[in-house]
């Protein structure tokens, strides 16, 4: 792997997790039928900016709920913006297509705590729902609200270790890299790429 690809910063991990909250939530405990399941989670930073703990909630009845339970390591994959990039973006007919993309990849300790469930709940409605004109809240739910939220629980994994790659063009020639820019049809990889590569 090319040692660009793996140069970021602690913003980069924050922007990702900000940007792309939807993340893979996998048991260690089973090779043979891991549990796995898509989450939304949202990052806890220290001081420095560096990711120490993901926040998150899940369904009471979710096997990774009881799988966890028994052994709370878990390996997170969070995905970015990915993209084809053909030669025709490249201009050349002697380059080869490759794959833009965006992964990092944590080991964590999962333990649930039902006084996160709330607090989780209003941090990820007020994170997705910051932009909005008139943002929605939960209060919209009225009696409706306690039935829904007991059958969720909150959770904080705890940030083992984490290992992002953000392959995004650094190592194209800047005349085949200002080719794709200008002619690639995603605007948010473009975007991603310009992020990595001025």
């Amino acid at each position: 792997m090319i040692e660009a690809f793996s140069a970021y910063g602690p913003q980069d991990v924050r922007f990702l997790i900000g940007q792309y909250p939807l993340a893979w939530v996998q048991t260690c405990a089973s090779v043979e039928q891991p549990a796995a399941s898509l989450l939304p989670l949202l990052g806890e930073y220290d001081r420095d900016g560096r990711l120490i703990a993901l926040i998150g909630h899940m369904a009471r009845h979710n096997p990774l709920h009881d799988a966890l339970q028994t052994d709370c390591r878990a390996h997170i994959l969070f995905t970015g913006p990915q993209g084809y990039v053909s030669p025709e973006h490249a201009g050349l007919r002697d380059w080869a297509p490759t794959w833009n993309y965006v992964q990092l990849k944590i080991a964590a300790d999962l333990h649930f705590d039902d006084a996160l469930t709330e607090p989780a709940l209003d941090m990820l409605i007020n994170h997705m729902e910051r932009d909005r004109i008139a943002p929605w809240r939960k209060e919209a739910l009225g009696a409706r609200y306690s039935r829904l939220a007991g059958a969720i629980i909150g959770f904080r994994a705890e940030v083992r270790s984490c290992a992002g790659i953000f392959k995004l063009g650094q190592d194209e020639r800047p005349e085949v890299l200002a080719d794709i820019l200008s002619s690639h049809p995603d605007a948010t990889l473009v975007e991603w790429m310009r992020r990595f590569t001025n």
